[in-house]
């Protein structure tokens, strides 16, 4: 059954590689239910959508488009292969650890339903950054995981709702551009001729659509 395997709340720590010099990005499970909404505009909001997480970067995280964060379990049991060390839950600085989610073949714009009344909707993949490189302490951090193509999905929050470790996840609509997330992050770090095919699609926040037309390649039209 496709279902969330932990809800991951941040316990922040020293950040040396930002001026914020403070990252949520250490997140780690609980066993309460969590309440979930859309936290608003991604420097004057709330910041993260789910209640008790916590964001200091708001220059570059949080916000409506990127309100939640999800990781498969099994992409961390791909990692743990290749690094040969364990991976805990929220490591990656995710909210939701899901199972039997296909996270990043998500459509980008499709709808899912996580337990009674919660609805979100993926809307990119996460941006490896200095700071989860250093989390990591692997050298190159930020390029093997560009490569790996596994970056989790972000979430948009169009039901507010509340979830749990073990909720059922239910996709309930797939936009027929079929675009996956997997995809959208190839386009954007390592193929940017693929980038005008994704700029068509409904669904991308607007913030990032700019971002990518800036990253067009040269010559090419809209």
């Amino acid at each position: 059954m496709s279902k969330i395997v932990s809800v991951n709340l941040a316990v922040p720590e020293p950040n040396p590689t930002k001026d914020v010099g403070v990252t949520g990005i250490n997140k780690r499970p609980v066993d309460h239910l969590v309440h979930v909404r859309a936290p608003g505009p991604k420097t004057t909001g709330l910041h993260s959508g789910l209640v008790g997480d916590r964001i200091f970067d708001i220059a570059n995280h949080g916000g409506d488009d990127q309100a939640v964060y999800a990781y498969a379990r099994e992409d961390y049991d791909w990692w743990q292969a290749r690094l040969s060390r364990r991976l805990a839950n929220g490591l990656f600085g995710e909210n939701l650890t899901t199972e039997d989610v296909d996270v990043n073949g998500a459509v980008i714009g499709e709808r899912w339903r996580i337990g009674p009344r919660l609805v979100l909707q993926p809307t990119f993949g996460r941006i490896p950054c200095s700071t989860f490189q250093h989390k990591m302490g692997e050298p190159r951090w930020v390029k093997t995981f560009t490569r790996a193509n596994r970056p989790g999905a972000y979430l948009r929050v169009l039901e507010p709702g509340e979830v749990w470790a073990g909720d059922p996840v239910t996709v309930e609509d797939r936009p027929a551009h079929g675009v996956t997330i997997a995809q959208a992050f190839r386009a954007y770090l390592t193929e940017p001729e693929l980038l005008p095919g994704l700029l068509e699609i409904e669904g991308l926040p607007d913030d990032l659509r700019e971002t990518l037309t800036e990253r067009l390649p040269r010559g090419t039209g809209r």
